[in-house]
């Protein structure tokens, strides 16, 4: 056999491949292809197997097709054939996530041996090992770096992420954690949320046919497990029993110690939009009873939790038609309110993400109608109830629908999402402060993390944010469990930009709660001593620092770092005040503007009403007018009958005379000839 393909791929991809393999039947020898797993799979998969282990190992398929083939051997060569120039990490990839279907939770059952060892050596506490991403999967890099003696080492591979998250030390890279149990089933368009550092899975679409399961992972143990969810004889509130249908494209949300499932598609969709209850105590699910004017039922929109609210903004109806109407639900009193909003709207849309910052702006970006998809951002102030469209900073995403996002302090992080063409490889994150956009992280296309549909959670580990994705479409359905950490120093880069901020979000600047706030990244002593340091954009790769001298040389950097923060303060505070001051300009030229507005609005109410006199005037003349229009039609009329008269009485005179003269000729003497 040739070289294996993917020998020089990372150790921890390589490692799970070749274990995957061996669990299906592959051993690596050269008879292994000819390995019956028949017996295992049915025949479609273990075609499916063959092939994508045949592209991994192999490469592309070279070998012409003999026509003495048996019908088994054909059917294997042609399997292979079609896969054409797939690369072997894609191959690798498809192989596994096919296994992770037909065998859930094979990991924890295969053997610990695979076909192709896995170097590990004791790393120097100096050594920096660099993890990179390769197909959207953690690998470490071999590198060369200087050792304390000066000299050059050469470390190796190293699987840093089968060890757990403790031992990722770069930031802003996607992983793949150690995942064990059984994973639920690949999906897209289902809802996550997090409590208590466990995220929860519920629902979604699988080709075609909506799901109604409920998974848990633990964001400790890294553990999927199943929920065995009970239903409520009846709902909340009424008499009727419940129905717990199925659902896709809906929304997940924690509250209080329950779940609310909020919307979505279904098989038999209701006219109204549906809220259900999940109560984590006693795994029940039950049917929340609304009041007020409940919104349409729909899929694909965006509901955010402000508060004790809940705001509904666009989404997708039975009947595809896409929204941009706003309703709010009061989780108090369980009463819907539609807002009347002013300003532009955005277009309707559906599949887009929404924020929520300084609990008064709400963030609408993204999302498609059936043709088109969109990167515009759009901002609803919930005290004012106006929109506003303010102009984006930095490099603007591309247009996208079925992104996922997420906030941590003022930062919202946006992954995934596609424009009906290819999925979107950069996960971005926007300033909601200065509304300027940066980028994170990149991945190849095609891979879970550019999918549509997918979830995104923000939860903890050891004291650190962490984002986790799950799920999504690309062409494939996939339940695959992506994190990331996000990086102190992108959001110092962030808060330390010096763009002006849209004058149509000046308010959102100073009223910000980030998670990681700079006063909190250092704390100072009495003594003007640092007793703790937190700081995570130094690139030491988290190293323990031994010796006084750094130690020096560290609390200095601190130190002049932190000068620089102060400057960097004192600069947005007067910029801050700056923006006051114009805010207060503005209110007096609006207060003036108003005076002129009420002025121009009492003479248009007195042009109005003499607009009003003319036109009961002009009323009364053309009614004289159609009178007068008859009475001249009377006249006509009359004198008509007048000249007929006189014209017949003419006639008359004229046939008596001329009665006369021709009886004469004729011979017949006139009636008093006697008297001639």
């Amino acid at each position: 056999m040739a070289t294996m393909a993917g020998a020089n791929f990372g150790s921890a991809y390589s490692e799970r491949f070749y274990a995957a393999a061996f669990f299906a039947g592959f051993d690596g020898s050269p008879n292994s292809n000819n390995k019956d797993i028949g017996s295992r799979f049915c025949n479609d998969v273990a075609l499916l197997l063959y092939a994508f282990y045949q592209q991994a190992t192999v490469g592309p398929c070279n070998v012409p097709e003999p026509s003495s083939w048996s019908h088994v051997e054909q059917s294997k060569w042609k399997s292979w054939q079609q896969l054409g120039d797939m690369v072997p990490t894609e191959a690798m990839r498809h192989f596994m996530k096919l296994l992770d279907e037909e065998e859930p939770g094979w990991y924890s059952r295969a053997s610990n041996s695979v076909s192709e060892p896995v170097i590990d050596v004791q790393m120097n506490h100096n050594s920096n090992v660099e993890t990179i991403i390769e197909n959207r999967n953690s690998f470490s890099e071999t590198k060369t770096i200087s050792a304390e003696n000066g000299s050059l080492v050469e470390t190796q591979d190293k699987d840093v992420v089968s060890e757990g998250l403790d031992s990722i030390v770069v930031y802003d890279k996607w992983i793949l954690p150690p995942i064990s149990g059984r994973c639920p089933k690949a999906r897209y368009q289902h809802g996550a949320a997090v409590v208590q550092d466990k995220m929860y899975i519920y629902g979604g679409n699988h080709n075609g046919r909506y799901l109604g399961d409920l998974h848990i992972l633990d964001l400790r143990s890294w553990t999927w497990s199943k929920v065995d969810a009970k239903i409520g004889t009846k709902s909340v509130e009424l008499s009727s029993p419940v129905n717990i249908a199925p659902c896709a494209g809906h929304s997940l949300i924690p509250w209080e110690n329950k779940l609310l499932s909020i919307a979505g598609h279904t098989k038999g969709p209701s006219e109204t939009i549906q809220v259900k209850e999940f109560d984590l105590q006693t795994d029940t699910w039950s049917m929340l009873n609304t009041y007020g004017n409940a919104p349409v039922s729909r899929g694909g929109q965006s509901v955010t939790l402000v508060g004790n609210t809940l705001v509904v903004f666009g989404g997708q109806d039975a009947k595809r038609t896409v929204l941009n109407d706003l309703h709010i639900l009061n989780l108090e009193t369980m009463s819907w309110d539609k807002i009347d909003a002013v300003g532009v709207p955005p277009l309707p849309r559906a599949d887009h993400t929404a924020a929520v910052h300084a609990e008064r702006y709400l963030l609408i970006f993204g999302g498609s109608s059936h043709a088109t998809c969109f990167n515009d951002l759009h901002v609803f102030d919930l005290q004012a109830m106006e929109w506003s469209r303010p102009t984006q900073q930095g490099e603007i995403p591309t247009p996208r629908a079925g992104h996922a996002g997420v906030t941590v302090g003022e930062n919202w992080f946006i992954v995934g999402g596609g424009d009906n063409k290819s999925g979107a490889s950069e996960t971005v994150v926007l300033n909601m402060s200065t509304l300027a956009w940066s980028v994170v992280a990149s991945v190849e296309e095609r891979v879970p993390l550019a999918s549509e549909g997918l979830s995104l959670v923000v939860s903890s580990f050891n004291g650190e944010d962490i984002l986790v994705a799950f799920g999504g479409y690309n062409g494939y359905y996939n339940n695959e469990v992506n994190v990331l950490k996000p990086s102190h120093k992108s959001t110092l880069q962030s808060k330390m930009m010096e763009t002006p901020v849209p004058d149509s979000v000046s308010a959102i600047h100073n009223a910000t709660n980030p998670t990681r706030d700079l006063e909190s990244e250092f704390e100072i002593g009495p003594e003007g001593k640092i007793r703790e340091i937190v700081m995570d954009n130094i690139d030491t790769g988290h190293q323990k620092l031994e010796g006084s001298e750094t130690t020096e040389r560290i609390i200095a950097t601190l130190k002049a770092e932190k000068e620089e923060l102060e400057v960097s303060l004192n600069k947005e505070k007067s910029q801050s005040l700056q923006l006051k001051q114009e805010l207060a300009e503005s209110k007096m030229q609006n207060t003036d503007l108003h005076k002129e507005l009420q002025s121009i609005r009492g003479q248009l109410a007195a042009e109005q009403s003499r607009c009003f006199k003319l036109e009961v005037d002009i009323a009364e003349l053309r009614q004289k007018l159609l009178s007068m229009e008859t009475l001249r039609k009377e006249l006509e009329l009359l004198q008509r009958q007048k000249a007929a008269s006189e014209q017949a009485a003419l006639n008359a005179k004229q046939g008596q005379g001329s009665g006369r003269v021709w009886g004469w000729l004729a011979g017949s003497p006139p009636e008093n000839a006697d008297h001639i």
